[in-house]
């Protein structure tokens, strides 16, 4: 047991810091779409597709990344996807000289993006012990914070193309350090690339993975906490500004929810592993609870952050709501190998692309919420030169309300859903 400690160990960190570069990645359109869109005139609808194209390419990769990975291993398809979005990153600069352009870089990214974490989850179920599991996703999903943390602080004190340069270039050292350190056993799966995954010596149709409750349980809750967190934080930026007043120094203060994200997460994935060993609870007790707590929590929190017209208020607020987020790492996140662990990258990719509809949707639906219920006017935005014309919201955050009341309803659902059909028991 002690010898394959240090390996699952150094899997975990190489795996977590890939998905730093994930998040951090992801981080740098909210930020740069506001002086972007300034020096290239865009209006919200071309912004809301700007945000949504990422999710275009990344709904189209995850059946892909779980199937490849089973196919060829998780260190080759997880290096070639962080050297992908890495380019794609570096060279947003180059596409962003026309709108067209800039959609195409931000699929390729959503793409490369997508194989990502599904070929994570694989490599965590065939290496990381189910009592060490809360913890491996804890630290998994922190270290996705942590990157959106450094990516807020530092994306806005450099020039717009500085932001893609510099995390383009941190993608391209972690993928030379992933080729050195990573070791990886040969898997013994002969499927191919589209054909069903095995238990055993029964093949497993691809209709499995949408005909159990406990599936569907994992892909509601799922589909509920990115519908909230593609809202929140792909609009943060923009909200904070045009319906707030921030300057472009007080937007390095978003990093502050990812922080407390981080912190939650990693502290949620260590109680729920005590509560399991420690305190003799069900695997699906703790499952449900930090699911409950990941979904209503943040939608409470989500309603409240709306009414605020108080720039700080609003921050500590959101903070709180994606603090209370991360527990659903330990949640339903987790729940993937216990109820699949040989097929925790197939049902992940399954439940994240269900989960990347709001990413597609969110952004034209924000748009079209908005602005069907403000009125726009011309208006520069302070801390900006004389340019383009941008436009901002009259009495925004009202105009903003119904958007985060959908947000909290669709988290209420998918809570009710995940507390009355989860299970831990194994169905694939």
């Amino acid at each position: 047991m002690n010898s394959k400690l240090p390996k699952s160990f150094r899997t975990v960190i190489l795996c977590s810091l890939a998905n730093f570069i994930n998040q951090a990645d992801r981080t740098i359109m909210p930020i740069a779409l506001v002086p972007m869109s300034n020096e290239f005139d865009w209006n919200l609808q071309a912004q809301g597709w700007i945000l949504s194209s990422f999710a275009f390419g990344y709904i189209s990769s995850q059946v892909i990344g779980g199937s490849a990975a089973r196919r060829w291993g998780g260190k080759w398809v997880l290096g070639f996807a962080v050297a992908v979005w890495s380019l794609a990153t570096f060279f947003t600069p180059a596409f962003a000289r026309t709108l067209y352009g800039l959609i195409f870089a931000r699929i390729c990214l959503g793409f490369a993006e997508g194989l990502g974490l599904p070929t994570i989850f694989h490599i965590f179920a065939n290496t990381v012990p189910m009592e060490e599991r809360s913890r491996a996703f804890g630290y998994l999903v922190a270290s996705g914070s942590i990157g959106q943390t450094l990516a807020s602080v530092i994306c806005p004190r450099l020039q717009w193309p500085m932001m893609f340069y510099s995390f383009g270039v941190l993608g391209f050292v972690w993928v030379a350090t992933w080729v050195l350190c990573f070791r990886e056993q040969p898997i013994d799966y002969d499927e191919e690339l589209f054909l069903p995954p095995k238990i055993l010596t029964s093949n497993l149709r691809w209709v499995e993975f949408i005909s159990h409750w406990p599936l569907w349980a994992i892909y509601s809750a799922h589909f509920a906490m990115n519908w909230s967190n593609y809202v929140v934080l792909s609009w943060l930026p923009t909200y904070l500004q045009r319906a707030l007043g921030a300057n472009a120094n007080d937007i390095s203060f978003t990093a502050f929810p990812y922080m407390v994200n981080s912190l939650v997460g990693v502290g949620a994935g260590h109680m729920s592993d005590w509560l399991v060993s420690r305190k003799n609870w069900t695997v699906l007790s703790v499952r449900r609870l930090m699911t409950s707590i990941g979904l209503l929590g943040p939608a409470v929190f989500i309603l409240a952050f709306s009414t605020t017209n108080n720039l700080i208020v609003a921050l500590l607020l959101v903070s709180v709501s994606m603090g209370l987020c991360a527990c659903n790492s330990s949640g339903h996140m987790s729940n993937h190998a216990d109820v699949a662990p040989n097929h925790a990258g197939i049902t992940f990719a399954v439940s994240n692309t269900m989960a990347s509809i709001p990413g597609i949707a969110h952004g034209p639906v924000t748009a079209t919420l908005v602005t069907a219920t403000g009125h726009w006017y011309p208006a520069s935005i302070p801390g900006i030169a004389h340019g383009p014309v941008t436009a901002t919201l009259v009495t925004a955050t009202g105009h903003w309300y119904p958007v985060f009341m959908v947000a909290a309803g669709v988290n209420m659902v998918g809570a009710m859903i995940y507390a009355s059909q989860s299970s831990a028991s194994q169905v694939l």
